[in-house]
């Protein structure tokens, strides 16, 4: 780049000189420019006239579902054999300076929602929605456990019943601009949200032996959040709460036998305060944010022998702070950096508990110790444009957690990445990354208050050295102008080298690839075929050494193809259908000559849909979707297959699903 004479100087330079010393200090931005001696109206954009009154379309679906098993509703939306009927909409106005908009899908059913916003841009805006969300975990769960008030009684009737969860979220929210009336770059905001949770979920006991069943769930959580936003020409800033309440309506539970066996999920709440900023300084940016909260836990406690407290008086600091900083040091080079740094500060009441120890009961007094957590985290990276149509990009990322009264004190994380871009070539887009991270710390089971609760080899994964290596590649390319394709690829390996008991090694490898073409103008067709697989293996106890290797295995398959030129551009036909496999199995040598029982499920799902123009605002269209389910987890077992153990029944999936639905929709304008 050539560089310039700072005597050099223009005519228009010299005017600028003269004009007085204000004018280099001015701000130029387009923002500041004087209009007032402007006839607008003169250079108003006469084709940018924006639409008045409505637009959209609003519609109705109606149809009927046959399925053998309720967790269809993953797939379909709803469960409900026979009839089901759902509203939709896309309607937006617009006129003398408002605009609101409503947006509706699957209204009615199990899982469907509504939006609706409606303000003056530039000023303010409200907004309200509602949506339901279904979800099946499990079907026809068998229990002999009753539970009324509290109190899980055993019939000898067998009560049938869904592992499914129903929530029904709704929110209110509003935003307003100052700047209209104060003339300052100043907004706020504020939201409210509410969510209530019925339904059954699987649990367990001990009494004296294990025992599932289902637990019923009723459950609210009330979130708020509020702010307000500051900026100027080059600068932002902005200072904002969140807060959460969640409460149980449902209390502890009893058996006839033994009261308070099932300790209740007690009311919790938090609350957060952050503010956060950014600033333009040439050509460098600087943002940072500090967040301060409190998590808060006062519940009763389930009473019993030896326990001094009431009630819980749990109470939990959080600090988190990010600051990051980047700079174009010229059209080539680029440097970034962040920090981080959060502190979890456990101030729950401490009380003294008669503790048990293995060898033998000594009777003496110990504490419990509250947990705290820090952490920091330091990331530096440069992009460096070698020519053009090529990047190279490189970063070091260290992080290190402090854990207190915890198996390891303090881990250190080093990662060191780099990625190429390529640009260059015609029609083919190339990126490349590799990365290699080490974590390594302090002595494991270095503190008294866990040396003697474990092996002293066994290592958790999470907490243990490990060394991990990675590489990846994606390619798009577009050949023709209607055809594209894009594949990626990558491979990870984890080695816990200084573990003799537990995870020793795991790799992660897959791929992904993707196919679009539009054929003609009216056909377009698409597939994608993606795998992943996750081999690891485990170590055993040093009294029966034993190895196991855990591999899992995903597929995903789809193709699909639209046409849109039938019946003179009136008919529209497509089709999509959706394969997916999972498979897990364990093998263990040295302890069984017989294997872990394997995990193993696949899905078939076949859309079939036509859509018909009546009329430039009127549309009718009809789908049918099938899916074809089928599961088998070792772990699901009939409830007499294993003397003294209490199931749930079989839980495992095998059916087939249909649904038929017509869609009748409206175009307003």
């Amino acid at each position: 780049m050539r560089s310039i004479n700072p005597f050099s100087l223009n005519l228009i330079t010299l005017a600028l000189l003269c004009s007085g010393t204000s004018a280099l200090a001015a701000d130029f931005g387009i923002q500041h420019a004087n209009t007032s001696a402007i006839n607008q109206a003169s250079y108003q954009c006469k084709r940018c006239v924006e639409p008045q009154g409505h637009s959209g379309s609003v519609g109705v679906s109606v149809g009927a579902i046959d399925a053998d098993d309720n967790h269809a509703i993953n797939q379909l939306g709803t469960d409900t054999d026979g009839a089901v009927a759902g509203v939709n909409s896309d309607v937006a106005y617009q006129g003398s300076g408002y605009r609101a908009n409503v947006q509706a899908h699957q209204l009615g059913m199990d899982n469907g929602f509504i939006q609706m916003q409606a303000g003056k841009p530039g000023q303010y805006k409200f907004d309200l929605d509602y949506q339901t969300i279904t979800t099946n975990h499990g079907s026809n769960a068998a229990t002999n456990l009753w539970q009324n008030n509290g109190m899980l009684t055993p019939s000898e009737q067998t009560r049938i019943l869904d592992l499914e969860l129903q929530r029904q979220r709704s929110g209110i929210g509003f935003e307003y601009d100052f700047a209209s009336v104060l003339g300052l770059g100043l907004s706020s905001y504020a939201r409210y949200n509410h969510e209530e949770k019925t339904g059954h979920r699987s649990a367990s006991l001990t009494s004296p032996s294990p025992i599932n069943f289902a637990n019923a769930v009723d459950e609210t959580t009330d979130k708020f959040s509020a702010g307000v936003v500051l900026d100027g020409s080059n600068w932002l800033s902005e200072l904002s709460y969140h807060g959460s309440r969640y409460g149980n309506n449902l209390g502890d539970l009893s058996l006839p036998y033994a009261p308070d066996v099932y300790s209740a999920t007690p009311d919790n709440q938090a609350h957060q305060v952050a503010l956060s900023g950014q600033y333009r300084l040439a050509s460098s940016v600087f943002s940072g944010r500090v967040v301060t909260g409190r998590m808060i836990q006062d519940q009763d406690l389930v009473q019993m022998s030896g326990n001094p407290i009431q009630n819980w008086d749990g109470q939990v600091d959080t600090l988190n702070t990010h600051l990051a900083a980047t700079t174009r040091l010229n059209n080539r080079l680029r440097l970034g950096a962040s920090y981080d740094y959060s502190k979890r500060d456990n101030r729950s009441s401490v009380f003294d508990f008669a503790q048990y120890e293995y060898n033998p009961v000594s009777g003496a007094f110990k504490q419990n110790t509250p947990m705290d957590i820090d952490r920091q985290t330091l990331k530096t990276d440069a992009s460096y444009r070698i020519a053009s149509g090529y990047r190279l990009q490189a970063g070091y990322n260290y992080k290190q957690v402090e854990r207190s009264y915890g198996e390891r004190e303090e881990t250190r994380d080093n990662e060191l990445w780099s990625k190429l871009n390529i640009r260059a070539i015609d029609k083919l887009i190339l990126d490349f990354g590799v990365s290699y991270s080490d974590r390594g710390g302090s002595d494991y089971q270095a503190n008294e208050l866990t040396s003697e609760e474990s092996e002293s080899l066994m290592r958790k994964y999470h907490l243990a050295d490990r060394q991990r290596s990675e590489v990846n590649a994606r390619a798009s390319y577009t050949p023709l102008t209607w055809l594209t394709f894009d594949a990626s690829t990558y491979y990870a390996n984890d080695d816990y080298n200084a573990t003799d008991i537990g995870l020793t090694q795991a790799q992660d490898y897959g791929y992904d690839v993707n196919v679009h073409a539009q054929v003609t103008q009216p056909l377009a067709v698409y597939a994608f075929a993606g795998q992943q697989w996750i081999d690891s293996d485990q170590s055993g106890d040093q009294a029966s050494v034993w190895q196991a290797e855990i591999q899992d295995e995903f597929i995903n398959l789809g193709l699909g193809a639209t046409y849109s030129g039938l019946m003179q551009d009136r008919l529209t036909l497509g089709v999509d259908y959706l394969f997916a496999n999972s498979d897990s199995n364990t093998g263990v040598n040295g302890y069984s000559s017989d294997n872990y029982g394997a995990y193993y499920s696949y899905n078939h799902s076949v859309s079939l849909y036509g859509q018909y123009l009546l009329s430039p605002q009127m549309a009718l269209k009809l789908a049918y979707q099938y899916e074809r389910y089928f599961d088998t987890d070792s772990a699901s077992v009939t409830p007499d297959s294993i003397a003294g153990l209490i199931t749930l029944g079989d839980l495992n999936h095998n059916y087939n699903a249909h649904q038929l639905m017509l869609t009748f929709s409206y175009k307003l304008k």
